[in-house]
C-alpha cells in the first residue's frame, strides 16, 4: 500500500498547499490519488478532495481507536496508485506531552515514510540541525525526504541542496519557490474553503503545475512504494443498517455550509438517508417530502446578507421545525438558526428558531477538543451509542469526544435557556453556555460541537433512527 505521510517543522509551512499540489499533479498523471488529513479538519480535506478527486478522511486520535485509524487508511486507501497523508501543526506537536497523539504517532502507526517540509525564509545552513534534531529525536520515525518550500531562487536552492548533502543523509525531494500563485487565502486560522472560492479549481491547477516543476515526482512515488506492508486488521465498521425504506434527509450544501466529514455523510447514507443537498442561499424553500433536516458547519456570517435576503428558505426552515421535522445542526448551522447574526458592525436576521442572537468576535470563543455528556433530554435514541467505554474520573458517565472551532457566541439567551433545554453537560470545551451544549427544542438538536461518526460514537444511526421513529409516528396519525 503505497503512501507519504506530508508533516512540517511547525504549522504554516505550506505542507497543505504542497499537499494539494501533489495530489492534484498525481491526479492529472491519471494516478489514483486517495488523500487522509491528520486531526478534526473540514477545510483542508475539501482542498485534497477537490485536487485529488476523491473523498478527503480523516485520522484522528480523539475519535478513534488506533485499530480505526489503521482500518480507516486501509479501506479508503486499498486500490489507490499513492495515499498521501497530510499532517497539521508540526511532526512532534500535538496535545499529549510524550506525544502520543502527534502527527508522528501516526506516522509511526501508518507505518508510513514523512516528507518533511521545511519553510526556507531566512535560512540556509540551519537547515541541517534541524533535519539531524528531527532525526535524532525519534530514530522509529522515517523522514525519507525533504521539500524545501519558499525558497529565494536558484543561489537559495543550490545552497539549500549543498547544505543538505553535506551534513544529512534525507534526500532533498524538491525545491519550491515563492510565487504567489502558491497562497491560498487564509481565513479564521485556515485555509478559505474550495466549496466557497470561485477560483479553487484555477488555483488548484496552478499549485498543481508549480510542484509539479518544483518536486521530482517520480522519486516521491518511490518513497510511497516503499513504504513498510500493513498487517490486516479488521475491516472498518461502517454500521450498516438494513432499512426497508430511504428517509429523505435535506442537507444544506453551498458556500456558506459545507463542512461535513466523508464519513459521516456515507454512515447517514448505510443509516437510511438518502441525502437531499440544497442551498440555504440559492434555494427558494426547503426540498419536497423530507423526513429530516442536517444544517452542518461553515461560514454563515460571510454570506449573512444573502441568506438573509432568502426570507422565503429562511420562513421554509423555520416552519419545518416548527412543525416538528427532526432538525440537527452543528456550529454554521446553530449560527443560521438564531435570531440576529452581528459581525463586523453590520447585523441580519437568520432563521429565528432560536431565540437568541448570534455575536462574532475577533478571536475564537471556542476552539479544541470538546469532552460531553449526555443529559436525559437527549432527543436520540439512547441504546446505539456506540463503543462510549471512556469514563470521566469524577462522574464515571461516558464521555464523548468531539470538537469545536467557533469565532462567535450566543447572546440574549434568556428565552433560549427558558424555552429549551440543554442535551449535553460540558466537561471540556465551552459548547453555547460554557456548561452545556446542544439546545433541544421540539425535535431540534442544534450544538457547536462537532460531532463525528466513529466506532465510539454512531451518531449517524441514532439520528437517522430518531428520523424514522417521528416518521412513522407521522405516518400513524395520519392513517
Amino acid at each position: 500500500m503505497s503512501r507519504i505521510y506530508i508533516s512540517a517543522a511547525h504549522k504554516s509551512s505550506g505542507k497543505t498547499t504542497l499537499s494539494i499540489g501533489l495530489c492534484a499533479a498525481f491526479h492529472q498523471q491519471g494516478l489514483i490519488v486517495q488523500p487522509f488529513k491528520k486531526g478534526p479538519d473540514y477545510i483542508d480535506p475539501l482542498w485534497l478532495s477537490k485536487a485529488s478527486g476523491r473523498h478527503c478522511h480523516n485520522l484522528d486520535f480523539n475519535t478513534q481507536s488506533h485499530d480505526e485509524i489503521l482500518s480507516t487508511l486501509q479501506y479508503y486507501g486499498q486500490g489507490a496508485d499513492i495515499n498521501i497523508i497530510e499532517g497539521n501543526l508540526g511532526l512532534y506537536d500535538g496535545m499529549a506531552l510524550d506525544g502520543a497523539d502527534s502527527n508522528a504517532a501516526v506516522a509511526k502507526l501508518t507505518k508510513s515514510p514523512v516528507v518533511l517540509v521545511i519553510d526556507t525564509r531566512g535560512v540556509t545552513r540551519g537547515v541541517a540541525p534541524l533535519l539531524l534534531g528531527y532525526q535524532q529525536f525519534d530514530k522509529d520515525i522515517d523522514i525519507a525526504g525533504v521539500i524545501y518550500n519558499m525558497s529565494n531562487g536558484g543561489r537559495h536552492e543550490t545552497k539549500l541542496r549543498a547544505i543538505t548533502e553535506e551534513y544529512t543523509d534525507i534526500p532533498v525531494l524538491g525545491v519550491v519557490k515563492k510565487n504567489p500563485l502558491m497562497v491560498v487565502d487564509e481565513r479564521h486560522l485556515g485555509l478559505m474553503p474550495s466549496n466557497e472560492s470561485k477560483v479553487a479549481s484555477q488555483k488548484i491547477a496552478d499549485i498543481a503545475e508549480i510542484v509539479a516543476d518544483s518536486v521530482n515526482l517520480e522519486v516521491l512515488m518511490e518513497v510511497a512504494n516503499s513504504a513498510e506492508k500493513l498487517e490486516n486488521i479488521e475491516p472498518l465498521n461502517l454500521n450498516n443498517i438494513e432499512t426497508s425504506k430511504k428517509l429523505r434527509l435535506g442537507i444544506c450544501e453551498d458556500s456558506a455550509f459545507g463542512f461535513y466529514y466523508a464519513g459521516d455523510k456515507l454512515a447517514l447514507e448505510q443509516a437510511g438517508a438518502e441525502l437531499i443537498s440544497f442551498s440555504p442561499l440559492d434555494d427558494e424553500k426547503l426540498p419536497d417530502n423530507l423526513d429530516g433536516l442536517f444544517i452542518g458547519g461553515g461560514f454563515p456570517e460571510t454570506h449573512m446578507n444573502q441568506l438573509a435576503e432568502n426570507v422565503s428558505m429562511r420562513m421554509s426552515i423555520h416552519n419545518a421545525i416548527e412543525n416538528g421535522l427532526p432538525t440537527y445542526a452543528e456550529c454554521g448551522g446553530l449560527m443560521y438558526l438564531s435570531q440576529n447574526l452581528y459581525w463586523n458592525k453590520q447585523s441580519a436576521p437568520m432563521v429565528g428558531i432560536i431565540p437568541a442572537d448570534t455575536q462574532m468576535h475577533d478571536k475564537p470563543q471556542g476552539r479544541g477538543y470538546v469532552k460531553l455528556e449526555e443529559t436525559s433530554a437527549m432527543l436520540w435514541d439512547t441504546q446505539d451509542r456506540g463503543d462510549i467505554d471512556q469514563k470521566n474520573s469524577e462522574t464515571k458517565d461516558p464521555i464523548i469526544n468531539a470538537h469545536e472551532f467557533h469565532y462567535s457566541r450566543l447572546e440574549n439567551t434568556d428565552e433560549m435557556k427558558k424555552k429549551g433545554i440543554f442535551a449535553y453537560k460540558v466537561h471540556r470545551g465551552v459548547g453555547i453556555t460554557g456548561e452545556h451544549d446542544g439546545w433541544v427544542y421540539k425535535n431540534l438538536l442544534a450544538n457547536y460541537s462537532h460531532m463525528r461518526d466513529t466506532k465510539s460514537f454512531h451518531w449517524a444511526s441514532r439520528f437517522m433512527g430518531f428520523v424514522r421513529n417521528i416518521s412513522d409516528k407521522s405516518k400513524i396519525s395520519n392513517e
